[in-house]
Order: structure tokens, then C-alpha cells, then sequence
């Protein structure tokens, strides 16, 4: 049978961001892919180095819509680490209520979209419907359905009253009487089950191999979680199950994303239970004492890393973003080969990916040594330019700072 090539993207069918698959077909199967990432580049990491620790919360927040906070608490956990400073009890726990929110907020948006990748329309709407409950909880706290900007060096900025707690108690008892009951449409419908078992194979051992985080490691039976293996903020004070199962394919990890609200409801209460008087923040100096710091946050689609190194001055001297799918974007080739053409779709989605977190930089090539080039900030701009020019746009009139 011959072989023939066909690409996927980069406008994908089923994703809003630009990413590029080249399909080997045999057929209707797989024979081979390649993920070719690197169509977004926002030169967030670089900008970040001409704004302040302050500035840099609300431009990191805005790297996912979705995990915005995750961004963010990622990034103020470095700064204030480096500071030396200790955020107060009542910041913490408040942090990790809207962490857990926006786990709320994107199991949703992606068990929609899953409904949608495989025609299954009404779980589609009944899981976007759901989803606007807490997508008003978010808005009622912050202000903000995404992007909260509810962080800010040394706490967060907006305080949780007690007719907002009792809100979001009875927000959480409509989310988990919707969410047991996707549970049973998943776990016990046949369609279902025979629609998405066996597609996107990622074995155990497999998963390790490739690095993989979050719900796609764990739906491979490995049981790994940064908010019980690498706790920070108030995760050592709370009861919950890490999810894990062994069906190691799309089904699997539909599974994990289901019970995983149901371990975000229980969080939550818990939460407002204990939720300590106190200030909501705690003075962090502009200038912050060099050095470089790591930190781990479990976002939604998985481990989220931010590193940041500090020269001394009021503004970071480098910071890097390891974001979830960069980590499993690497084993989307080996589940995609020997599958059929039309699982496609879905086993790219079953990662649940965000294309704009992963896409860093792109690589310019010197026409004459074909070595790759470095350019400082303003030789991006105006190649930038130069490029937008020969597609038919002039920028000429914006100055070159």
C-alpha cells in the first residue's frame, strides 16, 4: 500500500492556536508523525527581563488564559523566595481556592471539548453550561472570568468574605452533582468507552520514558503530583487522592479529568473550613537580592516550572518557563503512529495542549553560514518588521526603540 503525506495545521481543526502535525498515512493509519511546534512566539521571557518583579505578575499571568493562575503563583513563589519573605496564612489558602477553581474551570472546558472531538455534542453542552458556574464563582472573587490577576508579590490582592464562601459552597454542591453524573455517562456508557479505549496508547513505562506530567502520566497508572510530592502553600494541611488509572489511552484520561473535580470539590470545602484570619499580603522590596530560584506548580494540565534569576536590581535577570505541554508534547508522535487518521484529533486533545505556553522563540537562520543568529531585542524588532513588510504590511511609521 503506498504511503502518502499529510499535514495537520497549523490552523487545526479542533485547536484555536497554530500547531503543525506531518502525518505519514498507510491507508487510514498512521505510519509516522512529527510534531512541529514553534508558531506562537510572544517573547514573553524576554520581555520580562525590562519589566519589574511586579510588572512580570500580570505579563506571566497572561502566558495561558486557562492556567492563569498557575502562571502566576508559579512565578511569585521564585521572587518571594528569593526575597526571603513569608506570605501570610490566609494569602496561601486563598491561592490555592483559586488554583483549585481554574482546575475546575479547565477539566470542564476540556471534557466539552473531548464531547466535541468524538460528536458527542450533548456532553459538549452540558459541560460548557457547568462550566459557567465557575467561571461566575472566578468573576464574583477576582473580578476576572481568566486572567484574575488575583496574585501580587508577598499575598494576593482581593480578599474572600464569608457570603462568598457560602456562594462557593453551593457553586461546588452544584459542580459535583453535574460532575458524578458525567461520571456515570462516562464510566458507563458503552459508546463511550468503546469510542476512546485503546486510541492514543502511552504505556507506563512509556509515559516515563517521554517525561509526560499531569493527567497523561497519571492516566498511565504513575502516580505523580507536585501538590503531594513537592507540597507548597497549604497542600501539606489538606486530605485528597492523587487520581491515577491504568486504562493507559484516551480514556484514561478522561477518567482522571472526571475524578479529579470530584478531589477539587472536596479541596475546596476544606479550604473554606480552615480558612485562617489574617493580612493578605506582606511587604516585598523592589530591589530583590541576586540569585536564582525554581519552583513547581501542579497547573491543570500538569507540572508547571518557572525559574528566576535575580541580579540585584529592581528587574529579573533572566526568567524561564517550563510550561506542562512542552513536557508532553514529545509523546504525541508515538501515540499518534499506527492509530487511525480519524483518532487523530482527539489523542492531540487528550493532552489537552495550550500551544501559546509551550511556543518560546523561533529560529532565524543567517541566510549566508545557515548557523542560527542572536539577536538582542531591538534586532527582533526589526526583523519582525522586515518579515511583516514582505507579507504586505508596513510598519514604517512605528520608530524602532
Amino acid at each position: 500500500m503506498s504511503k502518502i503525506m499529510v499535514p495537520l495545521g497549523p490552523q487545526h481543526p479542533a485547536l484555536e492556536e497554530p500547531e503543525s502535525f506531518n502525518l505519514l498515512l498507510e491507508g487510514e493509519r498512521v505510519a509516522a508523525s512529527q510534531v512541529c511546534i514553534g508558531y506562537n512566539h510572544r517573547g514573553m521571557e524576554k520581555a520580562a527581563e525590562s519589566r519589574t518583579y511586579l510588572q512580570n505578575v500580570y505579563l506571566l499571568e497572561r502566558i495561558c488564559g486557562i492556567c492563569s493562575h498557575s502562571h502566576s503563583t508559579c512565578y511569585v513563589q521564585t521572587v518571594e523566595d528569593l526575597a526571603g519573605v513569608e506570605v501570610p496564612q490566609r494569602a496561601l489558602y486563598i491561592r490555592a481556592l483559586i488554583g483549585e477553581l481554574e482546575r475546575i474551570h479547565s477539566h470542564m472546558l476540556w471534557l466539552g471539548i473531548a464531547g466535541h472531538e468524538i460528536g458527542f455534542m450533548t456532553l459538549f453542552m452540558y459541560a460548557w453550561k457547568d462550566r459557567e458556574i465557575v467561571m461566575d464563582i472566578l468573576e464574583m472573587l477576582t473580578g476576572n472570568r481568566i486572567n484574575y490577576g488575583m496574585n501580587t508579590l508577598g499575598g494576593v490582592r482581593r480578599d474572600v468574605t464569608p457570603e462568598m464562601a457560602d456562594k462557593i459552597r453551593e457553586a461546588v454542591g452544584q459542580l459535583q452533582e453535574r460532575t458524578e453524573y458525567y461520571s456515570r455517562v462516562i464510566l458507563g456508557e458503552e459508546t463511550v468507552y468503546l469510542r476512546l479505549s485503546g486510541v492514543g496508547k502511552l504505556s507506563k513505562a512509556d509515559a516515563l520514558r517521554f517525561d509526560t506530567t499531569g493527567p497523561v502520566l497519571r492516566a498511565s497508572g504513575v502516580g505523580r503530583d507536585v501538590r503531594r510530592d513537592d507540597p507548597n502553600g497549604i497542600y501539606p494541611n489538606l486530605d485528597f487522592q492523587v487520581i491515577t488509572d491504568d486504562h493507559e489511552d484516551v480514556y484514561g484520561r478522561t477518567v482522571v479529568r472526571v475524578k479529579e473535580l470530584l478531589e477539587s470539590y472536596k479541596i475546596i470545602r476544606q479550604i473554606l473550613d480552615q480558612l485562617p484570619d489574617g493580612p493578605l499580603t506582606v511587604k516585598v522590596p523592589n530591589r530583590i537580592p541576586a540569585g536564582e530560584c525554581i519552583s513547581r506548580y501542579e497547573a491543570p494540565r500538569g507540572e508547571d516550572i518557572h525559574y528566576t534569576r535575580s541580579n540585584g536590581t529592581d528587574k529579573p535577570d533572566r526568567v524561564k518557563v517550563r510550561a506542562p505541554t512542552l513536557a508532553n508534547s514529545a509523546a504525541i508522535a508515538h501515540m499518534l503512529d499506527g492509530g487511525y487518521l480519524a483518532d487523530v484529533p482527539i489523542v492531540i486533545a487528550a493532552i489537552d495542549p495550550c500551544f501559546s505556553c509551550t511556543d518560546r522563540m523561533v529560529r532565524v537562520t543567517d541566510a549566508n553560514s545557515g548557523q542560527a543568529q542572536s539577536m538582542d531585542w531591538e534586532s527582533l524588532r526589526r526583523y519582525s518588521a522586515q518579515w511583516y513588510r514582505k507579507q504586505g504590511m508596513d510598519f514604517s511609521r512605528i520608530p524602532l526603540r
